[in-house]
């Protein structure tokens, strides 16, 4: 009997769980381990941060979804993975033994990189989990009874904008219905070369398109932007040209702020010799194995990318639910061949399929493969998309409650291209 245990309950965590249990003789034993007791839906945390959706909608309670389906499922923090003795220490001193890990952790958000970034120990919010989103909410709040200015974006290093373009839009439709848009200036403060750059060189015209939905909602915008500080009520800004070279200096007057940080491993996988980058992102070859524990797998935001090319001011790929849905069912079928004796073949195909909710409308890009040049390229906008999206999470919850094993996204990239009637060719 082979124990595997999951590191994470998220989009990468959740899927691999409930794959594993499918693929896997009933004999073997999984558990999942995650520092909260809850799955969420991390698609649509900018929806609860201004009050479109309650965090009941959008969470699971994890251990009894797993459970019944005789998946073992632990909540607390690890504290320490020993990799040398297969071996996890969890908080409280309980050790846990494993024959195949996978680290689906997700990233921690280094606030620290830029001073006064973050809504702990800062003056900007943040949406990557429904705490900080809910946080994000009274700020928001604030921001309609008291309307100022708002600024919104990545900052130097950061790896993942969509959930940067959604705020911003979304936030812009909130203050519209609320009917002080007009006090509200909004800025788009980024380290893209160019809007709808996204990490990945762009997507068909998103550069365009980007710019055209920004110009028609009177949003202001600064592209290869580092951040150097924030003070209450005050970003201080620096624009580089394509040489890196500063052309321009700002001092921007912020009420309400929120701005994508640059991602680091979590601490217990960042201990690790040998396992990390110097980001702390796990290092894995092409069958999402670590080349130095070949026992560990790793899937979702805590794997090391390179970027896809260089930037005036750095930034990242990000990895999209496709593509750890992709990552996620390569690791499956290489454990599981490793168990029956053969050697991992496997390999994730790194495609790119994103809906980004615009508030009241939306846009649709699929990227095959996420990294350019690509066999497939397409982006589209329309009202379609919003309500795609609205649909996208009531099918994924349904399927995470039902432990359903389906390539989700996959499935749902080719139904938004036959919503826009555009086929894809292979």
């Amino acid at each position: 009997m082979a124990h595997v245990v999951i590191l994470g309950a998220g989009l990468g965590g959740m899927p691999a769980a409930y794959e594993l249990r499918e693929a896997l003789a009933g004999e073997h034993k999984i558990t999942v381990i995650n520092e909260a007791d809850y799955f969420q839906f991390v698609p649509s945390i900018p929806w609860l941060a201004v009050g479109w959706r309650k965090r009941e909608d959008i969470i699971l309670p994890a251990g009894p979804h797993l459970e019944k389906h005789g998946i073992g499922f632990v909540a607390g923090r690890v504290d320490r993975i020993d990799a040398a003795h297969n071996r996890l220490i969890v908080e409280g001193g309980r050790e846990i033994d494993y024959d195949f890990l996978v680290i689906a952790t997700g990233v921690r958000c280094a606030f620290e990189d830029v001073p006064g970034l973050g809504p702990d120990s800062g003056y900007t919010q943040w949406v990557g989990s429904v705490d900080h989103a809910e946080q994000a909410h009274a700020d928001i709040r604030k921001l309609i009874a008291n309307p100022g200015p708002v600024i919104v974006g990545g900052v130097q290093g950061a790896s993942c904008f969509g959930p940067a373009y959604e705020y911003v839009a979304i936030l812009e439709t909130a203050l519209r219905r609320h009917r002080v848009r007009d006090r509200v200036p909004i800025t788009f403060v980024t380290a893209e070369p160019y809007i709808g750059h996204l990490g990945i060189g762009g997507v068909g015209d998103s550069k365009g398109m980007m710019e055209h939905e920004f110009r028609n909602r009177h949003i202001k915008w600064i592209t290869n932007a580092k951040v150097g500080k924030i003070e209450p009520g005050k970003f201080f800004v620096e624009e580089v040209d394509r040489f890196g070279q500063t052309i321009q200096e700002h001092e921007l007057p912020f009420a309400h702020a929120m701005m994508v940080p640059s991602f680091r491993g979590v601490t217990p996988v960042a201990a690790v010799e040998g396992l990390v980058n110097p980001k702390a992102l796990v290092i894995v070859d092409e069958h999402q194995r670590s080349p130095k524990y070949p026992n560990i797998y790793a899937v979702g935001a805590c794997i090391a990318l390179p970027p896809v090319e260089p930037t005036p001011v750095p930034t990242g790929p990000p990895k999209t639910g496709y593509m750890i849905e992709s990552m996620v069912s390569a690791v499956v079928a290489n454990i599981a061949a490793e168990l029956a004796g053969r050697a991992p073949a496997a390999k994730a195909t790194w495609n790119a399929f994103c809906i980004a909710d615009l508030g009241d409308t939306g846009a649709v890009f699929i990227a095959q493969p996420q990294m350019p040049p690509r066999n497939v390229t397409w982006f589209k906008q329309g009202k379609w998309a919003h309500w795609a999206k609205i649909a996208f999470e009531k099918y994924y919850m349904y399927k995470m409650r039902r432990g359903g094993t389906e390539p989700i996204f996959e499935k749902w990239a080719l139904r938004m291209i036959g919503l826009a009637r555009l086929k894809p060719r292979d």
